[in-house]
C-alpha cells in the first residue's frame, strides 16, 4: 500500500504541537498536519510499560510492579490476571511486554517479558502461557538472559517479525563505559548484554541466526554494540526492523536493525559522561559499526516505538512514532519514500507525562501510556483523536 500523496510537503518547517489552554477539556493539541485531543481512556494504573490488543477487542496493559490487566469495553477489570511470574521491581527492573502470539484467535498463546529475580540478581525473561477466560495458564519459562549488572538497562521489548520469529531487547545492564571499550560487555558477544536476540516462538534458536555455530559467541544473538533498546517495530510493509535506545547524557538513538551488525556501544556515539560531561566515545564513526538513522540531543528517553498505518490520521501514514520519557513527548517521524531515511520531525503529545508506550489500536487511533517513577501519583493511557480544524 502507498502512502497518501500529501503525507509530506517538501521543505515544509518543523511544527511542535502546542497545546490549548487548560480549560479545554479534553486538551487539544496542534501538529503541522492534523489538531488533536488526548482522550483519557484508562486511569488509575501504577506505572504502566506496555499495551496490547486481543481479536475480541480487549486491551492488555502490564504494570510494572508486575500485574497484567485487562480493560474491557472501556473498563479496566477490577483484579489483575492470575498466573504472572513473580517479577523483580527495583529500580528499572518490573514486568515489561505483552505481546499476543501472531496466531492468537487459535492458540490463545501470550508472551510477558520481565525482569526475573536470579539469586542475588536478576536477568530479562520470557515466559509463555495460554490465556483464557482472563487467567493465564500454562505458564512456561521460554528464555533467560545470560548477563547480570545493575537493577537497570534490562530492554524487555518484544515484537515478531512477518515470518514468525521473536526479537527481544536486552540492555547493557548499566555496564560502566570505562576502560578498554572494546572489551565492554555490549562488544562481547560471549553474553547476552547490550543486544536484540532472535528465537523461535518456542524460545529455540532459528539455525539461520547470523552467529551460529561460531565459537564463544552466544546463537541467540542478531545484532550487538546496543546500550538500553527501549523501542522494538517492524514496518509492516518493509518488514524493517526499527529500535530506539537512550544514549548517555545524549546521543538517543533510531537504528535500522540488520542481522549480525555492531551499533558501536560504547565506542561510538553522541553521548557525554553523566557527571563530567567529557567524551565517553573515542570517536563518532568507525567503519564497522553501524550509524544511527536519525539521534537525538538533548535525549527524549526513547520508549515505546510504532509505525502509523491507520486511517485517522492518513497525513501521518507512515511515520515511526517514538515515545520520549524524559522528554515526554512522541517524535513523530516523517520518513523517505522508501522508508530508509527520516526527512523531518514533529513533536506530539508534549507536556502529557513521561510517555512509555505508544501504540496504534486496531480501530486506528494512537494510544499512549503514560507513567510516573515508582511512588508517584497513578497514571493513565490516553487515545488520540482528530479534532477538525
Amino acid at each position: 500500500m502507498l502512502r497518501p500523496v500529501l503525507q509530506i510537503l517538501a521543505g515544509a518547517s518543523l511544527c511542535l504541537a502546542v497545546a490549548l489552554p487548560a480549560a479545554a477539556q479534553p486538551e487539544i493539541y496542534s501538529s503541522a498536519h492534523h489538531d488533536y485531543r488526548a482522550v483519557p481512556v484508562v486511569e488509575g494504573l501504577m506505572q504502566p510499560w506496555s499495551m496490547a490488543w486481543l481479536p475480541n477487542g480487549d486491551m492488555l496493559v502490564t504494570e510494572k510492579p508486575g500485574r497484567l490487566r485487562v480493560v474491557r469495553d472501556g473498563k479496566m477489570l477490577p483484579e489483575a490476571v492470575p498466573g504472572v511470574p513473580e517479577v523483580l521491581y527495583n529500580g528499572q527492573g518490573g514486568l515489561f511486554d505483552v505481546v499476543p502470539h501472531p496466531d492468537f484467535g487459535n492458540n490463545h498463546l501470550l508472551y510477558l517479558t520481565f525482569a526475573k529475580p536470579v539469586g542475588d540478581n536478576s536477568a530479562t525473561a520470557i515466559v509463555r502461557g495460554r490465556f483464557e477466560n482472563d487467567q493465564l495458564t500454562d505458564v512456561v519459562e521460554i528464555f533467560v538472559a545470560k548477563a547480570s549488572g545493575r537493577p537497570g538497562h534490562y530492554g524487555g521489548r518484544l515484537a515478531f517479525s512477518p515470518d514468525g520469529h521473536m526479537f527481544l531487547t536486552l540492555g547493557d545492564r548499566q555496564a560502566p563505559p570505562a576502560g578498554d571499550l572494546p572489551a565492554h560487555p555490549a562488544q562481547d558477544n560471549s553474553n547476552h548484554q547490550g543486544v536484540i536476540v532472535r528465537l523461535n516462538d518456542d524460545g529455540s534458536v532459528p539455525a539461520d541466526n547470523p552467529f551460529v555455530g561460531q565459537a564463544g559467541v552466544l546463537p541467540e544473538i542478531w545484532s550487538y554494540g546496543h546500550r538500553s533498546p527501549q523501542g522494538l517495530v517492524f514496518h509492516p510493509e518493509t518488514g524493517d526492523l526499527w529500535e530506539t535506545e537512550h544514549g548517555p547524557q545524549g546521543g538517543d538513538e533510531l537504528n535500522l536493525i540488520e542481522a549480525g551488525n555492531n551499533y558501536g556501544w560504547p565506542v561510538i556515539g553522541y553521548g557525554v559522561n553523566y557527571v563530567s560531561g567529557a567524551p565517553i566515545h573515542q570517536t563518532t564513526t568507525l567503519a564497522d559499526m553501524q550509524q544511527p538513522v536519525r539521534f537525538w540531543t538533548p535525549v527524549i528517553a526513547a520508549s515505546g516505538l510504532m509505525v502509523y498505518t491507520g486511517d485517522k490520521f492518513p497525513m501521518w501514514y507512515g511515520n515511526i512514532i517514538a515515545g520520549g520519557l524524559a522528554g515526554e513527548q512522541l517524535a513523530n517521524l516523517y520518513m523517505s519514500d522508501d522508508y530508509k531515511t527520516v526527512v523531518r520531525e514533529d513533536t506530539l503529545a508534549y507536556g502529557m507525562g513521561r510517555i512509555r508506550d505508544v501504540r496504534q489500536g486496531p480501530d486506528g487511533y494512537i494510544y499512549v501510556a503514560t507513567e510516573d517513577r515508582a511512588g508517584a501519583a497513578t497514571t493513565a493511557v490516553y487515545r488520540l483523536e482528530p479534532v477538525e480544524r
